[in-house]
């Protein structure tokens, strides 16, 4: 059997598998697709592809863009990945290596992934300092106040990244959070030129935090490492120090995604 059947089988594409290789196809664009380019894509009759994305849109598996006729994952799409990626095998081999991060720099390290209004907290790994921020599993936060969301923002197409500034409020969480969206760009370029970014007390007063994109094989972002502290004990510049290390324990988990 091929591994991939959009490619290796056009034309062939068994029926009860249609949907499923529709989805993939559109996760691997990483970008909203349209009706014409899937029906190009997989080799399949215009009316199929339309069926099968009415079919997904109605049950949340994907969604319309803002052009009303391309489409991207969905809701119950976006869920079932970060469910994938939190299977028990993948998830104790990723809480080993947070734990070891987390002993190393001697402060809270987490694992976030984009959600719909902001990144969702995946796992975590506390410090064993009493003075810590809670923030559990599950937490959402918001993307242009934080290192994890401004890694994300950073990740973006330059014209996904404008309609979405547009759109999203810049509010303040902090005296430090860049509600200017002129500020905001040169953040994130900023952010994409060295590969990592930063909270200096943008999402929280006296908090600081840096963040590393983790990817798939195609170079495009699943999730965040990062890892903050009260700048009580470390400031943004000691954090930093902490770069490489956090990029080594990046390149661990992406090969157990991998």
């Amino acid at each position: 059997m091929t591994d991939d059947l959009s490619h290796d089988t056009q034309g062939q594409i068994p029926t009860n598998l249609r949907l499923l290789v529709l989805l993939e196809r559109i996760a691997q664009e990483g970008a909203p697709v349209s009706p014409s380019a899937l029906s190009t894509a997989l080799n399949l009759p215009k009316p199929t592809v339309h069926r099968l994305l009415v079919t997904a849109e109605e049950e949340g598996f994907l969604q319309r863009d803002l052009d009303g006729r391309a489409f991207g994952p969905g809701a119950r799409l976006r869920k079932l990945a970060a469910n994938t990626l939190s299977s028990q095998r993948v998830r104790t081999e990723r809480l080993m290596v947070m734990k070891a991060l987390a002993q190393e720099v001697g402060e809270t390290c987490n694992l976030a992934a984009p959600g719909r209004y902001g990144m969702v907290y995946l796992d975590r790994v506390e410090t064993h300092w009493p003075l810590r921020i809670q923030l559990p599993v599950g937490t959402q936060v918001p993307f242009h106040c934080t290192a994890s969301g401004k890694m994300y923002l950073s990740s973006l197409r330059p014209e996904k990244l404008k309609r979405l500034l547009q759109s999203m409020p810049l509010d303040a969480q902090a005296p430090h959070t860049l509600t200017d969206t002129q500020a905001l760009m040169a953040e994130i370029a900023a952010t994409r030129a060295r590969g990592y970014s930063t909270d200096n007390q943008e999402f929280m007063e006296g908090m600081a935090a840096i963040a590393i994109p983790i990817c798939d094989d195609q170079m495009r972002l699943l999730t965040t490492l990062s890892i903050h502290a009260p700048i009580q004990r470390h400031d943004l510049d000691e954090l930093t120090q902490w770069v490489d290390v956090l990029k080594a324990s990046g390149k661990r988990l992406e090969d157990i995604v991998a």
